[in-house]
């Protein structure tokens, strides 16, 4: 008798199998950035991580995305000793050390190619990233542990942590938490209420930490107010941390709950009680907040790595799909309108790809002591654009890849809704879009910043001959000069003014380099494989537009009455 599980249509499901072959934009990218020597030697590291996304740690990362392996918090052991132990799945520890061995930390500091290192790095973690099940999230902050440790330059910090924050060998290898989110500040850190105590040569922190990632770390950055000092960032300092101390006891602090989130459920986050943890002064007891600032440099920028390495799982999933589904009498790859689909999610993917490693050369030049003042400045400005520019383009890029596989890109156990809820983070985590749009606010104040930016625009505009692709490059160039403009008449307007417009001006100021590096990749394209597929992606990009700004102070007093939802006066209403 004929069952009812073999009757009807059985759908094959999406395959990945190569994520490093069939990254064409990626090997175009390298191709185009890095040296040929260089390239020769990295590429075998890249063509090994990209079999194993595709396989091993693809089906690795999809049974962690179950209940069964979400991490658990254990308070008590069958005595009833307090323990908060965390439970973490062993196929989650087990991508953590395929990460290790290949280097997804190590490639930035061993500077086996200078400048190029970074670059090396980072197209790692591209292909590593969506199979990670969110592992890239400690390696983000061990990587910007090790930055920040460095940069202060303490040698016993330095001799103890970072040669286990930068080791291949996952029994020697520490992770690092970055613990600074509390309840009463969030981004806000300079409202922490964690109070730091000094007693002999360490110092002992007591406050609650409302949102820790990673809390399974070795060891952690974190801020605290040393007693006596003033409020805000200025008073808090930075300290060093280790977990567990030589016997596996924790640092005098509590597991007060995991948090239960809406993604990255793979990785434990947790709320913590320090209660007297022992701790080390980094730097001078009071600036914390400056003094965390490479950690946020390098935190964010694997955010965006991140956020572009998800929209290109999102693409090969859906492409590989849409020639497999069947609908209306023919693959649905075929349709016109699903192929309008497929082309905005690569002219997504391509144009924040561009942009992410470009801001990722700058900070390798800038580690091997190369980099111009130019470039110096624009990295201090690309750095918040570019996270909150990919952060954007990553839920959108989700949303549109889910709705690709009709009900398919609903249902949990196919592990594409992941995608969705993952990517829901990346504008999230490391400060709001809106949190880093001041930022760039502030980057700017420095007068050599904005100069460098453009510089960036026109390096990448002027590397352009094709006539179309000139008019891209111009059309960049001069949609930089207009924010510019619009910048100076806010300033002169006043703070309410600028700010108002500040999330438009920073995503305006993303769009115009990504249309400029777009334009640089698809004349290399031509000129090299006489393929114009990226000037395609380039010609769709720019023509979506590339100017978000309105008049400076437009809709100030609309958008305060709609925000309050407050009457509003005809009379200011046809005025505005």
């Amino acid at each position: 008798m004929t069952t009812v599980e073999a009757m009807g249509h059985l759908q094959d499901p999406p395959q990945l199998r190569d994520e490093w072959s069939e990254d064409l934009a990626l090997r175009r990218l390298l191709e185009r950035i890095v040296p040929a020597d260089v390239r020769e030697e990295i590429t075998p590291s890249l063509a090994e991580m990209g079999v194993l996304a595709a396989t091993e740690l693809k089906e690795w990362s999809d049974a962690c995305d179950t209940a069964a392996h979400e991490p658990r918090l254990r308070p008590f052991d069958a005595w009833g000793r307090r323990i908060d132990d965390i439970e973490v799945s062993p196929l989650w520890e087990r991508i953590g050390d395929v990460g290790k061995r290949h280097g997804v930390v190590a490639t930035a500091y061993e500077r086996a190619h200078g400048e190029h290192s970074r670059v090396h790095q980072m197209a790692l973690v591209t292909l590593y990233g969506p199979s990670s099940a969110l592992y890239s999230c400690p390696f983000a902050m061990t990587d910007g542990a090790a930055a920040t440790l460095t940069a202060h330059g303490d040698r016993a910090l330095l001799e103890r942590a970072l040669p286990r924050l930068t080791s291949r060998d996952p029994d020697v290898a520490w992770t690092s938490g970055q613990w600074m989110t509390e309840g009463a500040g969030g981004s806000d850190v300079g409202r922490s209420e964690t109070v730091a105590v000094p007693d002999g040569a360490v110092w002992r922190l007591t406050g609650t930490k409302w949102f820790t990632s990673a809390s399974t770390a070795d060891m952690a950055l974190t801020l605290a107010r040393p007693e006596g000092n003033g409020p805000g960032g200025r008073g808090l300092a930075m300290y060093y941390l280790e977990v567990r101390d030589e016997q596996g006891r924790l640092n005098e602090l509590r597991v007060l709950r995991l948090k239960d989130k809406l993604g990255t459920r793979q990785m434990p986050t947790a709320e913590l009680a320090l209660e007297g943890t022992v701790a080390h002064l980094v730097g001078t007891p009071s600036n914390g907040t400056r003094a965390i600032t490479p950690m946020l440099a390098i935190t964010r920028l694997w955010n965006s790595v991140i956020a572009t390495s998800n929209l290109r799982r999102g693409l090969a999933l859906a492409r590989d799909y849409a020639g497999r589904r069947t609908a209306f009498g023919q693959p649905i790859i075929d349709h016109p309108l699903h192929q309008a689909t497929l082309a905005w999610l690569r002219v997504e993917h391509e144009s924040s790809l561009q942009l992410v490693f470009r801001t990722v050369a700058l900070l390798g030049r800038e580690e091997a002591g190369v980099a111009t003042e130019a470039e110096r400045a624009a990295l201090r400005l690309l750095l918040p654009i570019t996270k909150l520019t990919t952060g954007k383009q990553a839920v959108a890029g989700a949303s549109e890849g889910l709705e690709a596989f009709g009900g398919a890109g609903y249902i949990e156990d196919t592990h594409l809704p992941q995608l969705l809820r993952d990517a829901q983070v990346l504008p999230i985590w490391e400060g709001t879009t809106n949190v880093l749009s001041l930022d760039v606010l502030r980057a700017l104040q420095q007068e050599a910043t904005l100069t460098g930016y453009r510089a960036e625009v026109h390096r990448a505009a002027t590397a352009t001959q094709h006539p179309e692709l000139a008019n891209i490059g111009q059309q960049a160039l001069d949609t930089a000069d207009r924010a510019a403009a619009w910048l100076a008449t806010a300033v002169d307007q006043g703070r309410a003014a600028t700010e108002h417009g500040a999330r438009r001006f920073a995503l305006t100021l993303g769009r115009s380099l990504q249309a400029a590096l777009l334009a640089a990749q698809a004349q290399h394209d031509l000129d090299v494989h006489a393929d114009g597929r990226t000037l395609a992606a380039a010609r769709r990009f720019a023509a979506q537009g590339l100017d978000l700004l309105e008049p400076a102070g437009t809709r100030l007093t609309d958008d305060a009455a709609l925000a309050r939802d407050e009457p509003l006066p005809v009379a200011a209403v046809v005025a505005g």
